[in-house]
Order: structure tokens, then C-alpha cells, then sequence
């Protein structure tokens, strides 16, 4: 019997979107994972990129147990997440022209490394120009995104492009426009916000397809353990010894 409570409504709709990604989504995935192995294999380093809400998905991949211990957040001061105050000033960042360069200029990204931008919109200047000035730097960019915006909205970049124009990879999180699954008749406002985490799942997604590409290939993954199990914190140690120079989040 369904639920059709607020909360079972909700759950359903997040279900339905997780299949969707998983179907429809399979083969960019796989292309994705293997982007990531391929780096990885290479030498490179990996680096995750979101603002505001979208930063959740990207930090959820960073020094994560289970995940691998070479993906870098690249910070962004003030739109990392909902903490700077007031909370608007993360928003009104996201449209300042200029500032993808200044971060990028900054980091360590190089050429042969691989961005992951996560944008639900991908109409802002921030994410569309750490897209174009990451690939101009020779970086390879995977963009997760809800392209639906691109053709519901209007961007917000004197381009009048997208993140998705702008890189090696797109995921479609599916994400209608709004990012509000629920309705009441007597809301004015839609509600229930299911992009986070279905961009958490997709992006684990591609993770999951990384590592097991890299153990097929007969490498061994540098994967991170959690430090609540017996020997998680001399594993960690080991492999973030191994993997020092490509490892910016210790320093």
C-alpha cells in the first residue's frame, strides 16, 4: 500500500529519481568513474567544486570513509556551504565574475588533474567560469548538474551558457527546476528539496565505478577506511603517507 503521507510522498519521489539516474544515467557514470580512474592511474589529482547546497554533494566525497583519499575539496571563501553570515552573501557570490579565476589561480589544480563541479542550476558566473578555466588550464571537468535549468531558465553568465556547455562530462541529476518535489493545495509555495540527495547518491555513484575501474586494471584504489573500525587509523595513515603529495586537505 503506498504512503501517502508527506513523508512517504517525499521518500517515493526521491526513489524515483534515484532509479531515474541509475537508468538513464548509467552510461555517463561509467564515463565519469573511468575519468576518474584514468587520473588517478596517470598521477593526477582530483578536486570537487559546489557552492551554497550544491557544496554538500562535493564535500561528501572529500576524506570520506569508503571513498578515495585523493579527492581534494576546492574551497571557494564564503559559498562553501550555508555558513558564512549572513547566508545570502554565499548567493550573491555565486554570480561575482572574476572570483573562479582568482580560487583557480590559487589552488594547486593543474593540467592533467579532474575537476567535479557540482551546480543544480548551472546558470550562475561561478560555476560556469571555474568550468571554462579549468579546461583552459588543462584540467579535465565533470559537471553534475539538473539540465532542465538550461532550458527553463535564463543564465546569470554573460556567456548566456551553462555549466553543462562547458565540460568533458555532464550528469543529469533530473532535478525539476525549483528543486521542490512536494504540494500542498492550501502552500502557495512548493517544498521537499531532493537534490541533495540525489546528487549525493549519483556522485557516490561515480566513486563506487572509480575504485572497482582501478582494481580491475590491477591497481590497488587508495581508499580511506573509517577510523571507528580496529586498524582504520594506521590504515588511513599509510595510505595518506603514500599519497602525500596529492593530498591538499592535511595541509
Amino acid at each position: 500500500m503506498s504512503d501517502r503521507t508527506p513523508a512517504g510522498q517525499f521518500l517515493d519521489a526521491a526513489i524515483g529519481l534515484l532509479h531515474r539516474i541509475r537508468d538513464e544515467e548509467a552510461d555517463s557514470v561509467a564515463a565519469a568513474g573511468a575519468l576518474l580512474a584514468d587520473t588517478v592511474a596517470d598521477g593526477g589529482r582530483l578536486f570537487a567544486f559546489g557552492a551554497g547546497h550544491s557544496s554538500l554533494a562535493a564535500q561528501d566525497i572529500v576524506y570520506r570513509a569508503g571513498g578515495l583519499a585523493l579527492m581534494n575539496l576546492l574551497a571557494v571563501p564564503g559559498v562553501v556551504g550555508v555558513d558564512v553570515m549572513p547566508a545570502t552573501l554565499g548567493s550573491a557570490l555565486e554570480r561575482v565574475d572574476g572570483l573562479a579565476s582568482a580560487v583557480l589561480d590559487s589552488s594547486p589544480a593543474r593540467a592533467g588533474d579532474a575537476l567535479v563541479i557540482v551546480s543544480l542550476s548551472g546558470r550562475n558566473a561561478l560555476p560556469v567560469e571555474m568550468a571554462m578555466n579549468a579546461r583552459a588550464l588543462g584540467l579535465k571537468v565533470i559537471g553534475v548538474t539538473s539540465v532542465a535549468y538550461a532550458t527553463e531558465t535564463t543564465s546569470r553568465h554573460v556567456s548566456g551558457t551553462y555549466l553543462k556547455d562547458h565540460c568533458d562530462l555532464v550528469l543529469d541529476s533530473k532535478i525539476a527546476v525549483g528543486d521542490a518535489e512536494l504540494t500542498l493545495d492550501h502552500l502557495p509555495a512548493p517544498f521537499a528539496p531532493a537534490s541533495t540527495v540525489v546528487t549525493t547518491a549519483l556522485l557516490q555513484a561515480v566513486m563506487a565505478t572509480a575504485a572497482a575501474t582501478l582494481a580491475d586494471r590491477g591497481i590497488e584504489p587508495p581508499l580511506l577506511r573509517s577510523g571507528n573500525v580496529d586498524g582504520g587509523h594506521d590504515w588511513n595513515g599509510r595510505i595518506l603517507e603514500q599519497y602525500g603529495d596529492r593530498i591538499f586537505y592535511r595541509h
